[in-house]
């Protein structure tokens, strides 16, 4: 039985072992990957509760900017403008989880270990950055999600601090990092209208001081 499969089956005998029963690896990457996929689930429901607000925004927007009323048109305008920046990363963030999530499903052998975990350690602190004050809890769900990626690479002897990581690492970060926001953009243009431009807004203003004006 080849090391790697005593690892994946748990048994292994080794000095952590033998002080300390080890759950197979199987095992520990199939938890982490059900913890990513639980804030995945949380990540969906926000972002569902701000496609509502959005929408609810630009109705306003639109109502405003009929009633010919430029400055509260240009406020709600801009306040849409921010939500949709925390759609934007909210919705980076998911992918980026979900592409976490497939690609630990990918492990077949000891030598990939390191080649799929070192990146998602990495993303992982990108994302729990990214959803400060944002997504409650997310903080400590991917902090625990992280330790347990840690754990499983320290047992396999392929530490995440291993000076030979940091440039794959590195790669394979922006990698998954450009396609999650590629998909993100396309998801983007077809789900949301464009905000009113601020020419138009600009415009009609104008027009309508020069009415008053006569």
């Amino acid at each position: 039985m080849s090391e790697f499969k005593k690892e994946w089956e748990g048994t292994g005998r080794n000095i952590f072992n033998m002080l300390k029963p080890q759950q197979p690896l199987r095992r520990k990457i199939s938890l982490a990957t059900k913890r990513i996929e639980t804030q995945i689930q949380m990540l969906e429901a926000s972002l569902n509760g701000l496609i509502r607000k959005d929408k609810s925004l630009f109705s306003k927007v639109v109502d405003a900017y009929a009633e010919h009323d430029i400055k509260r048109a240009k406020i709600y305008a801009n306040e849409l403008v921010e939500l949709r920046k925390t759609i934007d990363l909210v919705s980076n963030a998911k992918l980026a989880l979900e592409r976490i999530a497939l690609r630990l499903g990918t492990i077949t052998h000891l030598g990939n270990v390191a080649t799929v975990i070192a990146p998602a350690i990495e993303i992982l602190k990108d994302v729990r950055s990214a959803l400060l004050g944002i997504i409650p809890n997310a903080e400590y769900e991917l902090n625990s999600v992280m330790s347990m990626l840690d754990e499983i690479m320290v047992e396999t002897g392929q530490s995440p601090r291993a000076e030979f990581i940091f440039e794959p690492t590195s790669e394979e970060t922006q990698k998954i990092l450009k396609e999650a926001a590629i998909v993100v953009e396309e998801r983007m243009k077809e789900k949301f209208p464009e905000i009113l431009a601020s020419e138009p807004l600009e415009a009609e203003g104008e027009r309508t001081g020069q009415s008053s004006v006569k």
